[in-house]
């Protein structure tokens, strides 16, 4: 296959995206046929170019009777290249139609394995490389692309140096029974679970710093709101206490979702998700301890054991009650990573918080203050049963300048299922990898 450059003299290149500014010119648009209709007179072959999906007419006594044939024979998915009229039509998805002056055929494919009929997840998700096309999972991957940009844009904007933390380590972040175990020269490493313990490092030589990358947990959950492969955005800021974390995870949020309404209304709208409900996403959220979740959930009929963390049930009830995202604080020592600073007042509870994102997704955000006294941590180590050799450098930010300091992690692929207004979050990330999935 050859790609022939535009002769002189050809209609310009033009994209569906930015159709609008071609109205009564002719253009070229280098595609994929999305969808065909057609009589034996006229044909209406939808073509998408990756940025859109743009109506096109032909008719036969324009085309001659061989180009529209081959037309209307074209299979989905066909790739080909079309010139035409671009006018303005209300009646057309986007505004404008492409009335057909001439077509290229790249290559004529037939059997194309998803159909307009319906196939179940599994299917979808075997197919995941070709499903990506699709309306509905363009748009999900584009708001994820706009979630990376709001979220790049935050920190950069704020003065925090992009440090990446390492995604081969000899220890555990978040627990040792939810690591994923490789051969590393002949001795063990572990697969990230957080960047978080090198953003201390990095914090404490930039003053704020962040990460943004992949992480992996071997937790055997199939639920809607785990993958074992994810991506996470980790901010930490020195001179910090657990106020300053949450008033920073509270604009971050605010100004995330205000960047993705304001660029990605139109990939909203095609997943019909209920704008206003984001509108409402403004300051300040509510904030309560996590005494007071508790009692709230007794008395909405869903109790949590003594001390114990909130899982999917708990979280769905609480945010139901609130139409912002709902910031829990103060959750048992016992359910929390060893590097979390417990309360003045009482070792039991940590200088943590949860962010809980509305309409029952859930959290979406988890951070506080970390543990900067080095004998209490020394103790939170061994407490753990951990390594101290694999801790050593870690040990020697509180040895040699320690400050209060703290921050959070975000997942990108929760983030991205509670925007779009979604079920499952294994569509928000292009190949997702599951306790059963790992293809394609």
């Amino acid at each position: 296959m050859t790609l022939q450059r535009l002769p002189a003299g050809a209609p310009p290149l033009a994209t569906v995206q930015t159709i609008g500014e071609h109205e009564g010119t002719e253009v070229t648009i280098r595609g994929w046929l999305f969808n065909l209709r057609s009589s034996g007179k006229i044909a209406f072959p939808q073509v998408r170019d990756g940025t859109g999906v743009i109506q096109c007419v032909g008719a036969r006594k324009e085309l001659g009777d061989e180009a529209f044939e081959a037309l209307t024979h074209l299979g989905q998915e066909s790739s080909l290249v079309v010139r035409g009229m671009v006018k303005a039509d209300p009646r057309a998805p986007g505004g404008y139609e492409l009335r057909i002056t001439g077509l290229d055929v790249l290559q004529d494919v037939q059997g194309y394995p998803i159909t307009p009929k319906e196939h179940g997840p599994a299917f979808l998700h075997d197919h995941r490389h070709l499903w990506m096309r699709s309306r509905r999972q363009h748009a999900i991957l584009r708001i994820r692309h706009l979630a990376v940009q709001a979220i790049r844009n935050y920190f950069d904007s704020r003065g925090f140096v992009l440090v990446d933390s390492p995604i081969f380590t000899p220890n555990a972040c978040e627990g040792t029974s939810t690591l994923f175990e490789t051969e590393y020269f002949g001795r063990p490493a572990y697969l990230t679970q957080s960047g978080q313990l090198y953003q201390e490092a990095a914090a404490m030589a930039f003053g704020r710093s962040y990460c943004f990358g992949p992480t992996f947990r071997a937790e055997k959950s199939g639920t809607r709101r785990h993958l074992t492969e994810f991506w996470m955005v980790e901010p930490e800021l020195t001179f910090a206490d657990l106020d300053d974390i949450m008033d920073m995870a509270e604009d971050f949020l605010v100004e995330c979702v205000a960047y993705v309404l304001e660029h990605g209304r139109p990939w909203l709208v095609e997943l019909e998700r209920d704008i206003s409900k984001l509108e409402a996403i403004q300051k300040p959220f509510p904030r309560i301890s996590y005494d007071e979740a508790c009692k709230m959930l007794v008395e909405l009929g869903e109790p949590v054991e003594a001390d114990d963390d909130f899982g999917s049930p708990h979280e769905t009830v609480l945010t139901q009650q609130f139409d912002r995202p709902l910031m829990v604080y103060g959750y048992p020592t016992a359910v929390k990573a060893f590097y979390m600073k417990e309360q003045p007042d009482n070792a039991r509870r940590v200088l943590g918080v949860d962010v809980l994102a509305p309409e029952g997704y859930g959290e979406v955000i988890g951070g506080g203050v970390r543990e900067d006294d080095l004998d209490v941590l020394l103790k939170k180590i061994q407490e753990h049963k951990l390594p101290q050799e694999y801790f050593e450098w870690f040990l020697d930010l509180r040895r040699y300048g320690t400050v209060p300091h703290g921050g959070f992690g975000m997942g990108l692929e929760r983030f991205v299922t509670w925007v779009c207004g979604i079920p499952h979050i294994r569509e928000t990330i292009p190949f997702p990898r599951t306790i059963t999935r790992l293809t394609p």
